[in-house]
């Protein structure tokens, strides 16, 4: 790890939160020609039981909240622009983003939330139609209708790769001049309210001006050592890849069922998961796959909504963590009562698309005092004190 004398910004944590947050730093210093020095710290540099490289890498605009719309449309300007946002010496990482929609499926109980969900995103711009029964049938002839009244439908939603969305932010921000080190953190220092310096493992104390916890799954841990606390737990999900014996040769969103079972193509195959029944906190270490699920939970799910996939094979699976934010299950970002201290976490699967309106937000925060373009204090740790939850209905 190459010190400094002094760190303006040290980031706890460097998948894609924490390489989102280094890129946006460090452009905003290259830009204006300014100094401000980022040390990200990553425990793992493999990324091996990261959530980032785990996930099921997609992005949506389809939730009820018109921030977290928002904040999902930028992820979406940086992904269709990916290559002038991170390229070094003219390379990038493939991204493969595969433009497949998301197709939510829509029973009567949840119809009207629907609906008022449907204007918002309409509100913020989403291209997103809501699918009448007919229409449904007539579009997607392989679904059987039992207990459906409609689909919401959207589009500039679908899937792209994981590792190298984390990798483009990361190769330019050191590009940029930010110091990625290996190393864990096991204490951060206050001087008078404020932080001061942050302590290493391999016995290192490095001062600094600010500290940002992208700790993932370890989010209260880090929390803890500046006496906060944070309701962010480790939970399970398990993905399944399969293969399915009678092909479906038409146009295939990404599909929420109203049992929660999810499913969308694979190259040649076919990727599901859903929620556990046992929806519970698991050591951060553990990234078992559950492979019961499946039959206990997802086949039948899926053999009953989609006939075809009564005769399928399940070819691979994992294991992967969602920082779970047990309030409300939406991301708390910001500053804290502990001057120089900033949340970054809590995304609770939906942080690989929320990662570039995030970065950019707290590199805001840092530099200027508050947030510039789009505006997230309503997801505050001021909530979290409060224990006022922002209800999000649209959670997979």
């Amino acid at each position: 790890m190459t010190r400094s004398a002094h760190y303006d910004t040290i980031v706890i944590g460097g998948a894609v939160m924490g390489s989102s947050l280094a890129y946006f730093l460090s452009e905003r210093a290259r830009r204006e020609n300014v100094d401000h020095s980022v040390l990200v710290i990553e425990a793992d540099p493999t990324y091996e039981k990261a959530s980032t490289p785990l996930s099921g890498g997609s992005i949506r605009q389809q939730f009820s909240t018109p921030l977290n719309v928002l904040v999902s449309q930028f992820g979406l300007e940086v992904i269709e622009n990916w290559h002038e946002w991170v390229e070094v010496d003219g390379q990038s990482p493939e991204l493969g983003f595969v433009d497949t929609g998301y197709l939510f499926l829509i029973d009567e109980d949840r119809l009207e939330g629907f609906r008022q969900s449907h204007a918002v995103q309409r509100s913020c711009g989403a291209s997103v139609e809501l699918l009448e029964i007919d229409e449904l049938a007539g579009r997607f002839p392989y679904l059987n209708l039992d207990g459906l009244v409609a689909a919401s439908l959207g589009s500039r939603e679908g899937t792209f790769d994981p590792w190298a969305f984390m990798s483009g932010f990361k190769q330019r921000a050191r590009a940029n001049g930010v110091t990625y080190g290996t190393d864990r953190v096991i204490g951060i220092g206050l001087t008078q309210g404020s932080i001061s310096s942050v302590s290493l493992a391999s016995g290192a104390v490095l001062p600094c001006s600010q500290v940002v916890n992208c700790a993932g799954v370890r989010a209260n841990q880090v929390a803890q050592m500046v006496g906060l606390q944070i309701p962010v737990e480790a939970r399970i999900r398990t993905s399944f890849v399969f293969e399915c014996r009678t092909s479906i040769d038409q146009i295939f969103p990404l599909t929420i069922d109203t049992s929660g079972v999810h499913v969308r193509r694979e190259g040649k195959q076919f990727l599901s998961g859903t929620e556990p029944q046992s929806d519970v906190a698991v050591d951060p270490e553990d990234t078992r796959a559950r492979n019961e699920e499946f039959e206990d939970k997802i086949w039948p799910a899926l053999a009953k909504r989609i006939p075809q996939f009564d005769e399928i094979r399940v070819t691979s699976s994992w294991g992967g963590h969602y920082a779970y934010n047990t309030l409300d299950h939406n991301m708390v970002v910001g500053s804290s009562p502990i001057n120089g201290f900033f949340f970054c976490n809590g995304f609770s699967g939906h942080g690989l698309q929320q990662a570039p309106a995030v970065g950019r937000g707290l590199s805001e925060l840092i530099f200027d005092g508050s947030y510039q373009t789009l505006d997230l204090s309503p997801l505050g740790y001021e909530r979290i004190l409060l224990g006022e939850p922002v209800v999000e209905t649209n959670i997979i």
